[in-house]
């Protein structure tokens, strides 16, 4: 691997940071500080229309799209360092346009939709100016399996219906999500990943309700937002059906492996501005008479913390290398390893700046509460940690399968 980054990703890096610097950490404390948008009603919540205008000035910079290769003309291994830069601010992916779920459903609507859900749903999402969310975890089941899904897809005539309860749809509380992406239980009798289908559900269709959203640690993510809906006798024509019937899974796996890169890239971006907040805290601030950073083992803290940042960023940087180079299926051990490491990683150093910084961290003061939030739910959105050491467990045991059939039939002998 060449651990230069290449000129344009270099530059874009450069123009994403000023970015950020000149208009959205700005922002970004104004908007800490506005607590009304915190509560469980989201017909009330609005679009921050400064966060509209920066997403016009980011286009006009080009700093928009920059997740999708056959727009930005940027690989996995560039895209990634943009979205480290993107982490350090919750609000920043929005602003160009390179938030989730958003991603993933622009790229499934870019490898698997028709022409005619490309002109309908993706070009919007491209603009920016609708929103979208992504359905499939249920509240009745382990959705860890995503074979237990009940949500079912039914044949009739010229349409689908759909019925079932979803929970954690992140972002259906946007007053611009307009369209979801419905996962669901097509054929019952079909092999094990081809029972599911994907289909593309407008949010104003009649029998779609949102029920409520879920609060992360008390707070709501508005204008974002992670709710129950449920559907209930849903009819929508089968030109909404994505890619074609059974093919739920075969599009899942194609959504997720970038998806991860962006994620832990971002979560990354988080960890390293915790840790600067966690570096200027224990300079400046004094107790017994000494700086933070010179009491207990807080200089430990910070020698590990750096430690373990480069350490993941090697591994989610190898994991973009190989997504470009042999695909998916090619990476699947590293993008479970780095969906393991990486939120824990993050949660620890994010921790141990709201520790230094007592009360403070706590609070809206700062941006690390929020942060924390981010990257504890990132141990379970995608699969929780458990799953992906599975992943890589079994996939580290067939490596060895041929020497232990050999050792087993010695023995015999």
């Amino acid at each position: 691997m060449n651990f230069n980054h290449s000129p344009k990703t270099a530059q874009l890096i450069k123009q994403v940071q000023i970015f950020m610097n000149d208009y959205i950490f700005p922002l970004e404390e104004e908007i800490m500080n506005t607590h009304e948008l915190q509560q469980p009603n989201w017909k009330l919540w609005q679009v921050n229309q400064q966060i509209e205008v920066l997403k016009a000035k980011a286009k006009d910079a080009g700093l928009w799209n920059l997740f999708l290769p056959e727009i930005s003309g940027l690989s996995n291994t560039e895209y990634a360092p943009l979205a480290e830069q993107m982490g350090h601010s919750l609000i920043a992916p929005e602003i160009f346009n390179c938030n989730a779920p958003d991603t993933g459903n622009m790229e499934v609507l870019w490898k698997y939709g028709s022409d005619w859900q490309k002109e309908t749903w993706l070009h919007p999402l491209l603009e920016g100016s609708i929103r979208s969310v992504f359905c499939m975890t249920e509240p009745a089941v382990a959705s860890s399996d995503a074979t237990n899904m009940q949500a079912t897809i039914v044949e009739d005539n010229d349409e689908v219906i759909l019925n079932g309860t979803k929970w954690w749809s992140t972002g259906i509380g946007h007053p611009n999500c307009k369209v979801a992406i419905f996962m669901g239980l097509s054929d019952a009798n079909a092999s094990k990943y081809l029972q599911h289908t994907m289909v593309i559900v407008p949010l104003a269709t009649q029998g779609v309700e949102i029920k409520r959203m879920l609060p992360v640690f008390g707070t709501y993510d508005a204008p974002y937002g992670h709710g129950e809906v449920s559907f209930t006798n849903v009819r929508v024509p089968k030109t909404h059906i994505i890619a074609g019937l059974g093919r739920g899974f075969e599009i899942a796996q194609g959504r997720l492996g970038p998806g991860r890169i962006h994620h832990c890239m971002r979560a990354l971006g988080a960890s390293e501005r915790a840790l600067q907040l966690l570096i200027e805290r224990s300079l400046t601030r004094v107790a017994f008479g000494r700086p933070l950073v010179k009491l207990g083992g807080n200089a430990d803290i910070i020698a590990n913390a750096r430690i373990d940042l480069e350490m993941a960023r090697l591994l989610v940087m190898k994991t973009a290398f190989l997504l470009d180079t042999a695909g998916v299926k090619g990476a699947m051990s590293e993008v479970s390893q780095i969906k393991v490491i990486v939120p824990t990683i993050a949660c620890r150093i994010i921790d141990q700046a709201m520790q230094i910084h007592g009360g403070m961290g706590l609070s809206n003061d700062t941006p690390l509460a929020g942060l924390y939030a981010y990257a504890r739910t990132l141990r379970l959105a995608d699969g929780p940690d458990e799953v992906h050491r599975g992943v890589v467990a079994k996939m580290e045991v067939k490596k060895y399968s041929n020497y232990v059939n050999d050792g087993i039939q010695t023995l015999g002998r």
